[in-house]
C-alpha cells in the first residue's frame, strides 16, 4: 500500500515538473518579448543630444533687455543687453547702426565666439575687431555670452557633449527679431571655431537664418570629432578643456561611431545639411593647430552634395585666427553677408 502511494505521489510531481517545463519558455519568451517592445518604445525617443530633440523644443527667446550703455563705435551704438533662454538671464554685447534704419529694418548677425575658459570671460573683452567689421558695415549685431559665461547665469555646459550653448544661440535668434528696428526676415549668423559648431547647428534647425559665415570652424560630424580630433600628446590639434569628458562619457554609453553609427549620425549637424536654412561661407587657414582644416574641406563637399550654397576660402600658412588675412577674410564675410541679407 506503501508503495502504492509514494509511486502516486512520484507520478504527480512528475506530471507537476513536466508542466512547468512546458510553461518555462513561453514565459520567458513573453518577458523577452515586453522587453524589447520596451526597448524599440524607448529607442523611439531620440537622445536629448540630437537634431531631432532639438527639433521638439522650443525657442522664444525674450525682448532684448538694454543692461549698460558702452562707448560708441565709429559709427553705431553699443550696449550690454540681456536675454531669457531657459529661464536663464543670459548676456551679450548688442551693437545697433547709427542713421536712418533702412525700409523693413536693419538685417542683423548674431555673432558666436570661440572658446574662452568661461571664468576668464567677459561681454566687452575679445572677438572686438571682429564685431566690429560686421558692426561697421550697417548690421545690428549681437555676441551671446553663452550660460555660464562672465555674468551670465547657468553652468557652463560646453558645446559638445551638450545642447546648452545651441539653445542660448537659438533663443538669442528670436530675441534678435523682436528687437526695434530689426528685419526679421534678415537674419544671418557668423561663428568662429566652437561658434562655427553652433552655427552650423544652428542653422540646420532654424529657418529664420538666412545665411551663415564660419572661420576656422569646428564643423566636422562627430565621427569626425572622434577619430581626428584628439588631445593624445604630439597630435596637432588638441581639445578644448573638458572635451576627453564628453567623447569618454558618450563612447561608454553609445559606442564607437563604428560600433553605433545611428547614434553618432543623430547627433551631428553634418547629417541634415538637406534641412540647412541658407548658403555658407567658410574660411580656414592650412596652417591652423587648433581646428584641422580637413573639417572644412569635408563640410564643402558635403554642402555640395547637399545640392547646398557653399564657398570656401582657404588662407596659405594662416592660423586658427586667420591673423594674417584678417581683413581679406572680412571683407570676403561682409561681401557675403551683403549679398543674401540686404
Amino acid at each position: 500500500m506503501k508503495k502504492l502511494v509514494l509511486l502516486a505521489l512520484l507520478f504527480i510531481a512528475a506530471i507537476t515538473l513536466f508542466s512547468f517545463a512546458g510553461n518555462k519558455k513561453p514565459l520567458e519568451n513573453f518577458r523577452t518579448d515586453t522587453q524589447d517592445n520596451l526597448g524599440g518604445m524607448l529607442n523611439q525617443e531620440p537622445n536629448e543630444l540630437s537634431i531631432e530633440a532639438l527639433r521638439k523644443g522650443s525657442y522664444p527667446g525674450s525682448e532684448l533687455v538694454i543692461e549698460q550703455t558702452l562707448a560708441p563705435g565709429s559709427n553705431y551704438n553699443r550696449y550690454v543687453a540681456s536675454y531669457k533662454s531657459e529661464n536663464l538671464k543670459i548676456y551679450g554685447l548688442l551693437t545697433v547702426p547709427n542713421g536712418d534704419r533702412p525700409t523693413g529694418g536693419f538685417p542683423a548677425i548674431i555673432f558666436n565666439h570661440g572658446y574662452i575658459p568661461p571664468a576668464e570671460y567677459q561681454t566687452t573683452e575679445r572677438y572686438a575687431s571682429y564685431q566690429d567689421g560686421l558692426a561697421r558695415s550697417g548690421y545690428v549685431t549681437f555676441k551671446s555670452d553663452y550660460r555660464g559665461h562672465g555674468d551670465s547665469e547657468g553652468s557652463p555646459s560646453g558645446a559638445y557633449g551638450s545642447n546648452g550653448y545651441t539653445i542660448d544661440v537659438l533663443n538669442a535668434v528670436s530675441s534678435v527679431k523682436k528687437y526695434p528696428g530689426v528685419n526679421p526676415e534678415k537674419i544671418g549668423m557668423w561663428g568662429h571655431s566652437l561658434g562655427g559648431f553652433l552655427t552650423l547647428r544652428a542653422m540646420v534647425m532654424s529657418p529664420d537664418i538666412k545665411a551663415g559665415v564660419i572661420w576656422a570652424g569646428v564643423v566636422g560630424s562627430y565621427p569626425d570629432l572622434i577619430n581626428n580630433w584628439r588631445r593624445a600628446t604630439g597630435t596637432p590639434f588638441p581639445l578644448p578643456s573638458g572635451a576627453r569628458r564628453w567623447r569618454q562619457v558618450l563612447t561608454e554609453q553609445f559606442g564607437t561611431p563604428e560600433e553605433n553609427p545611428t547614434f553618432w549620425n543623430s547627433i551631428s549637424a553634418n547629417s541634415y545639411l538637406k534641412d540647412i536654412s541658407g548658403p555658407l561661407q567658410l574660411h580656414h587657414g592650412t596652417a591652423d593647430s587648433s581646428v584641422p582644416i580637413r573639417f572644412s574641406q569635408t563640410l564643402e563637399g558635403q554642402m555640395k552634395d547637399a545640392g547646398k550654397v557653399v564657398e570656401f576660402f582657404t588662407y596659405s600658412g594662416d592660423d586658427h585666427n586667420l591673423s594674417a588675412n584678417f581683413n581679406t577674410a572680412m571683407s570676403r564675410s561682409v561681401d557675403f553677408f551683403d549679398k543674401y541679407l540686404k
